[in-house]
């Protein structure tokens, strides 16, 4: 029997997929496996699509489209039988780029095809946060969170600057706020300007804010920002981009299997770019949670 894969589509990604482009996404699927393809107009739709396509034994449920669309596709495939294949053609991308998948989405396709051939999976470990949901990449709270709901709430510009324009908004209203943070190792409180757990090393369209973290070792890196001033957290800010903002002395990394994020200062934590609960909340690290088809990035 061939392989049978859903295909799903936003077609308003990368401000609007041509029929061209869409065609040629197609065709390299369904020159390894049964494609079925499926427009998705609205977020409710997107989610019933990967939804049925799950429940109906998929192979591959094959996503084009953002870091949203992935992100309600990591819902559906999570600690299932039906391996995801991704197709970039957003503004971050963040999951695609921490599994080494082309950007460009004709590449993407062809890249999958040939691990869908192959029979080429990739087994990532995923975030579970109690009560809500799955997150593939970065849950952070804090400064960056408030930074990723402004870009979330603008039109204008497009691409990274979004991001840098949103961060030097948010930077006006900066203050840290009381954090517990707690994990099988022990517990700990904190003044924080920001924390983020990442399953993967990457947000807001590759910034490295847990530059050491690995998809598939069965913990989470968390970094955590402490109290610091504007001006100082101006002069962190650059180092993001190269991940070395984890050397500057307001900065603690740890590892973990479990976090939980305590405190009652109304933070609103936010993961693959997704708003998802309010603090307090918890996380677990579920090894081998995901089947992507890809090549493995590294092992």
């Amino acid at each position: 029997m061939p392989m049978r894969c859903v295909l799903v589509i936003n077609p308003a990604a990368g401000g609007g997929l041509s029929a061209k482009v869409v065609g040629e996404l197609t065709d390299h699927l369904r020159a390894v496996c049964e494609v079925r393809t499926v427009i998705a107009t609205d977020e409710a739709g997107t989610e019933s699509a990967v939804r049925r396509a799950v429940e109906d034994d998929a192979d591959v449920l094959a996503v084009v489209g953002g870091d949203g669309i992935a992100h309600l596709a990591v819902q559906a495939c999570a600690e299932s039988a039906t391996a995801l294949a991704l197709i970039p053609a957003g503004t971050g991308n963040d999951l695609a780029r921490s599994l080494g998948i082309p950007h460009e989405p004709v590449a993407a396709a062809r890249a999958a095809a040939k691990a869908i051939s192959a029979g080429a999976r990739q087994h990532i470990d995923l975030g579970k946060i109690a009560g809500t949901g799955w997150f593939a990449t970065v849950l952070c709270a804090g400064f960056d969170a408030k930074v990723n709901a402004r870009a979330n709430r603008m039109r204008w510009p497009r691409g990274q600057r979004r991001y840098d324009v949103a961060l030097i908004r948010e930077l006006l209203g900066l203050r840290a706020r009381s954090v517990r943070l707690e994990t099988e190792h022990g517990v700990r409180d904190v003044e924080a300007t920001l924390i983020a757990v990442g399953n993967t090393g990457s947000y807001g369209g590759g910034i490295p804010i847990c530059p050491d973290a690995v998809a598939d070792d069965g913990l989470f890196d968390v970094t955590v920002v402490g109290e610091v001033a504007r001006r100082e957290l101006v002069r962190i800010l650059p180092r993001l981009r190269t991940g070395r903002h984890v050397d500057h002395p307001a900065v603690t990394t740890l590892r973990a299997k479990t976090v939980r994020l305590g405190g009652d200062n109304g933070w609103l934590a936010y993961a693959d770019g997704e708003p998802q609960a309010r603090l307090p909340l918890t996380i677990r690290c579920t090894p081998a949670a995901l089947s992507v088809a890809c090549v493995p990035t590294h092992g």
